[in-house]
């Protein structure tokens, strides 16, 4: 049966609300402000720094510092252990596990209730609402969403009774309400497995029995999923095994080095995509426009408010919405409803559009190389890794990049490890034209590679499958919403990959 026109209606309404957000985003966002710091008033953080008395954005940054997490781990692991009203009110029971602080110990963001009900389900409904209104003649709710999530696998111990903590998919999933659960696949319990060797072919199994009409999940791990299930029925494409398949809801990392793998293994005529901005912090941006735009329209009365950190200025005061440049990348600061203050989430963003307020990922503020000046970001890598297996007809399943320091025998320059799945006829001809796609996509690398005085051509070694899943194993983060870091500006992370292979 299909369910999509009842529910047309309540996702309409949906749509509505955010057109109006679209067009004032900081109103919407200054009356967040102001129900936040309502709200936390009575929190520890709240009466420490006068929320109850604080009017304006002005006095909110001159009160209140910015705070990366290892300065509020200790309040952080106070919650766990089940202390009430620190950074927001109440007992939060449920914490995220994220990789990425910079002494390489995970992260625990709280998912309070309000987060949950605010922020994430009520993000989740804006997709929904957006695909629906740019797709008018839409099936969405005739078959099951195969949503691909992770566990609640930690490297806590002793955790207190009714204290969960893992990936943020593991307790959206968990806590979904029993009418949506009835509308996805895979079951809760396959769902929530820690162990991938026993989940991936109970993924497939459950899966194979599913009307599957959409799909939600990070590319690189959804890519394995769909090929053990192409493989499995026997068939050429995801679309022999479900024909009502009509869109893939990604997010996580950059869809464009998937692009081409994921056009050979669906129809294309029938397959349509929508990027999701959805972080364990929160849940920030949806696509709104055609799938063949990449910018995403920030959600600005979604549970977070927002403050921009110039790249290109950083000893710059930050600023809101109101004062953001199109085409600048900046650094982003949330205040929100899971108890982060003024807290930078380690991503950078490029505004794309000022009214509405659009932007796209352009990297973390931690993931690029600038050993030589290059100022290499994410979303460069990732351009350029999409135009040379589109000029060579190859495919990357994933990549990572740190810098070589010169010494007396070679000159600086980059070491690449890619692992294809569909390699090229000669890896040194790919080497030279990423280089000169990287020189294309940024006028900083090129500079520094002119007549190689500076920086000497990239180097590229291939691995073979699996080697980033071995490490992402040796870890302890690996799972479906655990990624490959990208680009690291210095060797720790390709040299422990060397290591696995013996290098």
């Amino acid at each position: 049966m299909n369910f999509t026109p009842l529910a047309r209606p309540y996702f309409t309404a949906i749509h509505r609300s955010l057109t109006k957000e679209k067009m004032h985003p900081d109103t919407s966002q200054e009356h967040l402000l102001k129900r936040l710091l309502h709200d936390a008033a009575r929190t520890e953080t709240g009466r420490r720094y006068g929320f109850g008395s604080i009017s304006s954005y002005g006095e909110y940054v001159a009160r209140v510092p910015v705070r990366p997490y290892e300065e509020i781990r200790p309040e952080v692991m106070r919650m766990v252990a089940g202390e009430a009203d620190v950074l927001w009110p109440g007992v939060t029971r449920r914490f995220a596990q994220s990789s990425g602080t910079s002494d390489g110990r995970s992260k625990f963001i709280p998912v309070t209730s309000d987060s949950l009900r605010r922020c994430h389900y009520r993000g989740a409904a804006a997709v929904v609402a957006e695909y629906l209104h740019l797709n008018p003649r839409s099936r969405l709710f005739s078959g099951k969403s195969f949503i691909l999530g992770g566990s609640f696998a930690t490297s806590l111990q002793d955790l207190p009774d009714g204290v969960k903590v893992g990936d943020l998919s593991a307790h959206l999933i968990d806590r979904i309400s029993p009418l949506a659960n009835l509308m996805r696949t895979p079951s809760k319990q396959v769902a929530l497995m820690p162990d991938w060797t026993d989940k991936l072919p109970r993924l497939v199994e459950e899966s194979l029995r599913s009307d599957v009409i959409s799909l939600s999940g990070v590319p690189s791990w959804f890519l394995t999923v769909l090929r053990d299930v192409i493989a499995t029925a026997g068939a050429d494409t995801i679309h022999d095994v479900w024909p009502h398949l009509e869109v893939f809801f990604h997010g996580g990392i950059s869809f464009e080095p998937y692009r081409e793998q994921y056009r050979s293994i669906t129809d294309p005529a029938k397959m349509k995509y929508m990027e999701t901005y959805n972080a364990s912090e929160g849940f920030f941006a949806v696509q709104d426009e055609p799938d063949s735009t990449r910018a995403m329209l920030l959600l600005t009365d979604c549970g977070i408010f927002y403050e921009f950190q110039p790249v290109d200025a950083p000893d710059a005061p930050p600023v809101t919405c109101r004062d953001v440049e199109p085409g600048r990348v900046y650094a982003l600061i949330i205040s929100s409803c899971n108890g982060l203050w003024r807290y930078p989430i380690g991503d950078t963003v490029r505004v794309e559009s000022v009214c509405p307020l659009r932007i796209t990922i352009a990297g973390r503020t931690k993931s690029f190389i600038n050993a030589f000046g290059e100022e290499l970001m994410v979303h460069n890598a990732d351009a350029a890794i999409a135009a040379t297996c589109r000029e060579l007809g190859c495919a990357v399943a994933d990549y990572t990049a740190a810098p070589v320091f010169a010494d007396c025998r070679t000159k600086g320059h980059h070491q690449w490890l890619v692992e294809f799945s569909c390699p090229p006829e000669s890896t040194e001809t790919f080497a030279a034209i990423l280089d000169r796609h990287l020189c294309d996509e940024n006028s900083d690398y090129a500079a520094k590679r002119a007549g190689d005085i500076f920086l000497a051509p990239l180097e590229l070694r291939a691995v073979p499958a699996g080697t980033f899943t071995a490490y992402l194993a040796s870890t302890g983060k690996l799972g479906g919403q655990r990624k490959m870091p990208r680009l690291s500006n210095d060797r720790h992370i390709v040299d422990a990959v060397l290591k696995i292979l013996g290098a």
